[in-house]
């Protein structure tokens, strides 16, 4: 059999495909015009509400399907957010923060047709893809997470003046840019007062990476409170956000300053593995030294003992940055400000 036979054989088999309603059947349906029809599937701009909803029952009667393609030519939309997320592969995919962003923001376009694309924007070349993915305007917003000091992203959506949201507070930007995020300077704060109340007069840190405001807020928040009570804030070293930097980062401080009694670590992650190696020293937590993270995002309920730690209401926050993201895109928006949480604390075994 010849593959012409072939064909025709395997059509005739399958039977005609079913007939894909068009755009001129729904408006003969709902007895408007093409242009009316389209602009009321479009977004129903400048279309009377009895048109609109004549044409939703015709859409709905007919099963009709509106081209992405053409709809595009008419909105200027791609009904696409990018979510960029500057790091490597493996955190984003074992940080609970990311998961939690996902989380967020699949909350916030769950009632649009909105496609949420991830970009993650490693360093050298395939960062240059992804500037020139957001500044040729392949997405209609970006929602930003973990943006550190030298990342160029911000100047790229300054150029594009691409709708963007950043969750957490940028290092700088270049024009009014809009932001979600928790008050870590008050968290870390916050929690080494704690610390002081439960008894510590010797309380180290373990910093995140300070080239992230988040890093350099808590840090100082830390700082302040051991000014104010009069204590010695040298006991200080610097960690990665990660459980392995988290370990390595308590080996160092505690060879430092073995003298520490209490200890504000800026994330639970490395909390999870200051908690590893201040077992293999013989120190009881918390009975030796009291331990505080910041993050409260499953990890510290399920370490041993279950950590005291600072909520970072990442769900939260990345649902109100879709929101607000939605709303820069639809023209919307009232105001640029950014959308501050407060630094709660949580009490579990740790201290």
């Amino acid at each position: 059999m010849t593959a012409d036979v072939r064909t025709t054989a395997m059509a005739a088999a399958v039977g005609p495909l079913p007939h894909a309603p068009t755009l001129e059947e729904v408006a003969e349906r709902a007895g408007v015009s093409r242009s009316t029809a389209s602009r009321a599937i479009n977004g129903g701009l400048k279309v009377s509400p009895e048109a609109q909803a004549a044409v939703d029952v015709a859409v709905a009667e007919l099963g009709y399907t509106p081209n992405r393609a053409a709809r595009t030519l008419v909105t200027r939309r791609t009904d696409s957010v990018a979510l960029v997320v500057p790091e490597p592969d493996e955190r984003v995919l074992t940080d609970p923060y990311f998961a939690g962003t996902l989380q967020g923001l699949s909350d916030a376009f769950a009632a649009t047709e909105i496609q949420l694309v991830l970009l993650i924007a490693r360093r050298g070349e395939e960062a240059q893809r992804t500037n020139r993915y957001l500044r040729n305007r392949h997405v209609d917003g970006a929602v930003i997470v973990s943006h550190h000091r030298d990342d160029t992203l911000d100047s790229v959506l300054a150029e594009s003046r691409l709708p963007c949201v950043f969750v957490g507070r940028p290092w700088t930007a270049p024009r009014p840019v809009q932001y979600v995020d928790v008050n870590n300077y008050l968290g870390g704060r916050r929690a080494t007062e704690h610390l002081i109340a439960a008894g510590c007069r010797h309380i180290g840190t373990i910093t995140g990476l300070l080239d992230m405001a988040a890093g350099v807020d808590r840090l100082a928040g830390w700082r302040q409170a051991l000014q104010d009570a009069g204590l010695p804030d040298d006991a200080m070293v610097r960690g990665d956000f990660t459980t392995a930097g988290g370990a390595a980062a308590t080996e160092r401080l505690l060879q430092a300053h073995p003298e520490i009694d209490g200890l504000f670590v800026a994330s639970d992650l490395m909390a999870a593995g200051a908690l590893g190696v201040l077992a293999s020293h013989g120190r009881a937590v918390p009975d030796d030294l009291k331990i505080v993270g910041f993050d409260n995002l499953g990890v510290a309920a399920s370490t041993s003992p279950q950590l005291t730690t600072m909520n970072n209401p990442v769900v939260e926050m990345s649902r109100v940055a879709g929101e607000l993201l939605l709303a820069q895109i639809t023209g919307t928006a009232t105001s640029l400000e950014p959308r501050i949480f407060g630094a709660e604390i949580v009490i579990r075994a740790s201290a």
